[in-house]
């Protein structure tokens, strides 16, 4: 087969498109293993609150054989009901421990009820109890009452990984979640609790503030424990608070109320004009900031730089449509760049006698017909060829006379 040298260049995109190979999924944990266990028999404990030993006879059977619900035949009910066939991991697990949930079943169940917590913190010792973490199950930074000041996540929370430190709600930082961010203002701290908050512009009144979504919702009620103490007596009460998220508009990095108006400082990709924090249109930029095998795309404060069509030579905006020019073996048809068929154009594309032509995206091949054999200006069937060598051999050279 002759590979044309348009055609051989024409293939390489082909080769680049083809998709990458899919990444392996992410396995579970042994304490996801474990946990997904424990909420399958958990599941099952409730499939099977209802049932009895189906005989027809639920007095005498419960009378004779004990009560249902705490039956041999009640928890292989619930053991054959918690792996599908095909999840191999979970069928390695159930068969390992199949004694430790039946001893648990039978015997201990009524001492530890917490199946999830006797199971795989205490027997299997893969998971920690909530607020803990790491090989030994140490406390979460804050304590594992609340955590991160319960305005955080602990690294590792409830696992035998991670490392206790906090990841910080939005509004929120320091190594406790203690302080504010940049737009959110402090209305409660004391020794147990921190609470971030937003001025309303209502009389100078603030309301406190938990987590950031992007977006304004509805007044809520935050409950917050709290210790009073007065002379005489000292009790706990729970201080009500109202909840607000977020803090400021995303366009302002300070503010001092809910929109773009109130911004005390523009965030980056945002200017202040007329009073307000508007975003900044970079793609409108005299010098586009992306290269000329892209297209901008503005986002709020920010854009981005997307690849053209394969097809294009420059491009306006997203698909074949919005090409400026196309690549060569493309050319404009309806409005967009589309493939040329090279070999149902009058010229033909493939000159040899005998030869097929075979379109590819942008480019086409030349190949001679199964059987035939390929010479430098035909595809020569087999007959023909066997022939010219024959008759090759037996002319004579030419001599000179002497």
């Amino acid at each position: 087969m002759r590979l044309p040298r348009r055609a051989a260049l024409g293939l390489l995109p082909l080769l680049l498109l083809l998709p990458p190979a899919p990444e392996a999924a992410k396995k579970p944990t042994p304490c996801q293993r474990c946990r997904g266990l424990v909420d399958k028999f958990n599941q099952g404990l409730v499939d099977t609150a209802k049932k009895n030993f189906g005989g027809g006879n639920t007095a005498w059977e419960e009378k004779t054989l004990s009560k249902y619900e705490s039956s041999e035949i009640r928890l292989l009910e619930i053991l054959e009901g918690l792996c599908e066939s095909s999840d191999f991991e979970c069928n390695q697990m159930l068969e390992a421990q199949e004694e430790h949930l039946e001893a648990w079943w039978l015997q201990l169940k009524n001492e530890y009820p917490d199946l999830f917590e006797w199971f795989c913190v205490k027997t299997l010792k893969v998971c920690c109890s909530p607020g803990t973490y790491g090989p030994d199950c140490l406390a979460c930074q804050g304590g594992s009452q609340r955590p991160c000041s319960g305005n955080g996540h602990c690294s590792g929370d409830g696992s035998r990984q991670g490392d206790g430190s906090c990841r910080c709600h939005v509004g929120y930082q320091g190594p406790l979640c203690t302080d504010c961010m940049d737009g959110y203002f402090s209305s409660l701290r004391n020794e147990t609790h921190s609470v971030c908050t937003v001025r309303t512009g209502l009389s100078g009144s603030y309301i406190p503030c938990r987590l950031s979504l992007g977006r304004w919702r509805g007044m809520g009620h935050a409950w917050i424990w709290n210790t009073h103490t007065q002379p005489g007596y000292s009790s706990r009460v729970w201080i009500a608070a109202r909840l607000c998220l977020p803090a400021c508009d995303e366009a302002c990095k300070t503010c001092s109320g809910p929109t773009n108006r109130d911004c005390g400082e523009c965030q980056v990709g945002w200017v202040l004009d007329e009073g307000a924090c508007v975003d900044v249109d970079e793609c409108a930029a005299e010098t586009p900031p992306c290269s000329a095998a892209q297209f901008c795309k503005n986002a709020n404060g920010s854009y981005t730089c997307e690849e053209c069509d394969s097809s294009c030579v420059g491009c306006t905006g997203e698909g074949p449509g919005n090409c400026k020019e196309c690549i060569p073996g493309y050319a404009r048809e309806h409005g967009q760049c589309a493939d040329v068929d090279e070999c149902s154009l009058a010229e033909k594309a493939c000159v040899r006698k005998n030869e097929n032509c075979y379109n590819t995206p942008g480019s086409y091949v030349c190949v001679c017909p199964d059987g035939f054999e390929e010479t430098e200006d035909a595809c020569v069937p087999p007959a023909e060829a066997e022939a010219t060598e024959e008759e090759s051999l037996t002319q004579l050279p030419a001599h000179e006379d002497l």
